[in-house]
């Protein structure tokens, strides 16, 4: 097995990909000032299985597009779904967030958690712009500095997995400088990190060990994931994601 094969079976039962949570998740909904009774129509880009998805499928009359180009995630996602009762408000799409099907104005909300990385957050609020209506809203979680300065080592490791990784207010400029007027910030909490995904990615070590014959490839994932663990744990005060809420204009 590859390491993207092994990637896929080591955070596809997680019940997310990336530090949230459900109370994180209302809270951008909160700040944003979502109708909760108006019929809404909303892609959720980057879901895998469906954390904040189910989350938003829960609280909103909305039919929501659930987009992640795993299928392997998209298939628990549904299955979390049909267990919930609210697989009739989500169509799953298993489609690259760069080549989205969408039309223009189509859209009333973009969600976003923890994935606009995979194309940069300029280029995807760049890009996804065009499908929202007029008024629309986009919601995104980014990895943010907490601090103008940050320990050395932090910031060399950071700066080669995502060299577009900078303080709040450079990003709220490159909203700003797209079209859109942001309406609220704020940080994800630690626990978002250590309770809500390093943690119950910890347990899954050793049964993804087990499955893989603690083959050297599958040792040297669990490895440096362990590294990334270790060091948001020495340098969690100068690093999280932020979530940002803005506006569309005209």
């Amino acid at each position: 097995m590859d390491d993207f094969r092994l990637l896929i079976d080591l955070h596809q039962q997680g019940q997310r990909q990336g530090p949230g949570a459900e109370a994180e998740t209302e809270r951008a909904l909160q700040l944003a000032r979502i109708d909760r009774t108006a019929p809404l129509r909303i892609a959720d880009i980057g879901c895998g299985t469906g954390a904040s998805t189910l989350v938003l499928a829960r609280l909103l009359n909305a039919r929501i597009t659930a987009v992640d180009f795993l299928q392997d995630f998209l298939e628990v996602l549904k299955d979390r779904a049909e267990r919930a009762g609210l697989a009739e408000k989500i169509a799953p799409l298993a489609c690259s967030m760069d080549n989205l099907p969408f039309a223009d104005k189509e859209l009333d909300v973009i969600w976003s958690e923890g994935a606009i990385y995979n194309i940069g957050f300029e280029k995807g609020v760049a890009d996804w712009r065009r499908f929202l209506k007029t008024g629309g809203l986009l919601v995104a979680s980014e990895i943010t500095w907490l601090s103008d300065s940050r320990p050395r080592e932090l910031e060399q490791h950071w700066q080669h997995e995502y060299p577009e990784i900078d303080v709040a207010s450079a990003k709220i400029r490159v909203l700003e400088k797209h079209g859109y007027v942001p309406l609220g910030y704020f940080v994800l909490p630690q626990y978002c990190w250590l309770d809500q995904y390093y943690r119950p990615l910890q347990a899954r070590f050793a049964d993804f060990l087990q499955r893989n014959g603690h083959s050297e490839e599958a040792r040297a994932i669990v490895a440096a994931e362990q590294d990334e663990i270790d060091l948001y744990e020495r340098y969690r005060d100068y690093i999280s994601y932020g979530v940002y809420i803005a506006q569309k204009t005209a």
